[in-house]
């Protein structure tokens, strides 16, 4: 099954988008805010959060930022107007950070304002290692700026761990997640464990010093071990919360929620869906297995 799975997965590129949008639906909210905000309001029926992502990062002319911050700046506008409990999340490299740090930053800085209008939290999301430390430095600017920001470390980079000291420094409000992007063994962690294990101490270390931190994972031995230094340290549901991809690990997040825990859903949408759907899927090959299955077995009733 995992090899017909995996097979799915290399031959998506070649299949026609629209069918690569029935199977990556559960992930992606749609191409427009209209569809996105209904998906944000039944979350919030459910007792969960959301962060709005504009799907669109690495854009390849500065040109292409602008609207996505015009975007941004409609998101924001539409989640106070309905009352509607999200925040955004951000990739830099949307607004042009791999072409010109500076003129990303100045990008930014037209969210942050965006959002500081309407007291809203901005999440800067981490991307490949080759802009680790100009996020870091950009999200440390930003933090001068307003504590309404916010930074990600990933577990599976070797750096992480000096980079949580320096957040820190700063109390940073972190989501530790584990990362996707492939990255060399010189300066990434390779196995599952040892993964788990950083991710873990990451986890301890930020939730330990006082930071408020975003527990993002579907893995229910990291989740286990994140409720158990959450006990430990006898925190309140008010210093951190769980968060999840929208369509991932259903049962686990109502379990948390119904224990009482904070959680928020990373909700995508826009048009660059089709590259975001295929990274989902080659993470999870066994989502795209499932789906085509149902749509044949759907066929013959």
């Amino acid at each position: 099954m995992k090899a017909f799975n995996a097979l799915i997965v290399r031959t998506l590129p070649f299949v026609p988008k629209p069918l690569v949008r029935i199977v990556s639906s559960r992930y992606v909210a749609g191409e427009t805010l209209a569809e996105a905000l209904p998906v944000v309001r039944e979350l919030n029926r459910e007792r969960c959060m959301a962060t709005l992502d504009v799907l669109g990062e690495d854009v390849t002319r500065l040109e292409e930022t602008e609207e996505t911050v015009l975007e941004y700046s409609r998101a924001l506008e539409a989640l106070a107007r309905d009352g509607l409990d999200s925040n955004i999340s951000v990739k830099l490299s949307a607004l042009g950070l791999k072409l010109d740090p500076v003129y990303c930053r100045r990008q930014l800085n037209r969210i942050l304002e965006a959002a500081g209008r309407y007291g809203t939290f901005v999440r800067i999301d981490m991307e490949d290692s080759a802009v680790t430390e100009e996020t870091i430095q950009t999200y440390l600017e930003a933090r001068q700026r307003t504590e309404k920001v916010g930074l990600v470390l990933q577990a599976y980079l070797r750096r992480s761990r000096s980079d949580a000291a320096r957040a820190i420094r700063v109390r940073a409000n972190v989501r530790v997640c584990k990362g996707i992007y492939a990255e060399p063994p010189e300066i990434a962690y390779q196995g599952r464990e040892e993964i788990r294990e950083n991710f873990a101490v990451l986890v301890d270390d930020l939730l330990g010093a006082g930071c408020y931190v975003g527990i993002a994972t579907h893995d229910e031995v990291l989740v286990a071990r994140a409720l158990a230094s959450i006990g430990r340290l006898r925190l309140q549901p008010q210093a951190y919360e769980f968060q999840m991809l929208l369509g991932v690990a259903g049962d686990l997040r109502r379990r948390l929620v119904a224990a009482g825990h904070r959680l928020r859903v990373y909700v995508p949408y826009g048009r660059a869906w089709y590259g975001y759907s295929l990274r989902r899927l080659k993470e999870n090959p066994a989502i795209a297995g499932h789906i085509v299955k149902n749509l044949f077995v759907g066929g013959r009733r």
